[in-house]
């Protein structure tokens, strides 16, 4: 499972990068405006700046619903660095701008995805993800970790090469459960990430080899 990290927070997307287990960063632009980074201009240099820190994928977000609007800002995100994905919202538009960037061999990743009909229109169009959010489905009572299971089945099913992206990621548990269901990537906060470093037992473990040790010595 490759770990990406969900933010636009520099400092965290370094020690993210630190750690040694960073894959890569979705973010988009609520994300950027919590940084305070506002205006087109500062949004693009933002995402140059984040691939000079980390080495894998980074995803953009476009901002137009038309087809010819995504198509346009997603072209000059591609242009900005090689390891930039064109993050593109999950409608009919979208898709269609989905199917042009995949005939020009820009990558993608298909955003905004609540059911498995959605995700797997984004396989068929050739998306290089897709981001089903299952932090959000959980908070209406909806089983989000089931529509992981579900596009796993149906990708598995039909030799489909996107790659299952599981987004809006809330703890570590959602972390595991869907490397258990078989996600090929997770995007959360970073506590999402270091709250898999956690056992109680580690904690008292090395805290007696420490003490042994200070009594030999």
């Amino acid at each position: 499972m490759k770990f990406f990290i969900d933010t636009a927070n520099l400092d965290q997307i370094r020690e993210a990068q630190d750690l040694g287990v960073l894959d890569g960063v979705t973010t988009n632009p609520s994300l950027m405006a919590k940084e305070g980074i506002t205006g087109r201009n500062n949004i693009l240099k933002h995402y140059v700046d984040i691939c000079n820190i980390v080495d894998g994928d980074v995803s953009a977000e476009v901002i137009a619903t038309d087809f010819d609007g995504i198509v346009k800002e997603g072209e000059q995100l591609a242009d900005l660095h090689e390891q930039i994905v064109v993050k593109v919202p999950m409608i009919k538009e979208g898709i269609k701008a989905i199917k042009y960037f995949t005939d020009k061999g820009i990558r993608t990743n298909c955003t905004l995805v609540f059911s498995a009909g959605q995700a797997l229109l984004a396989a068929k169009a050739g998306a290089t993800y897709v981001s089903p959010f299952i932090g959000r489905l959980d908070d209406i009572s909806t089983d989000g970790l089931n529509l992981i299971a579900e596009i796993r089945l149906i990708y598995d099913n039909y030799g489909f090469e996107t790659e299952i992206l599981a987004a809006s990621i809330r703890h570590t548990m959602h972390v595991l459960e869907c490397a258990k269901i078989g996600a090929d990537v997770m995007t959360g906060p970073l506590s999402s990430i270091e709250g898999l470093l956690k056992h109680p037992l580690t904690d008292i473990g090395l805290e007696k080899f420490l003490a042994d040790y200070k009594k030999g010595n």
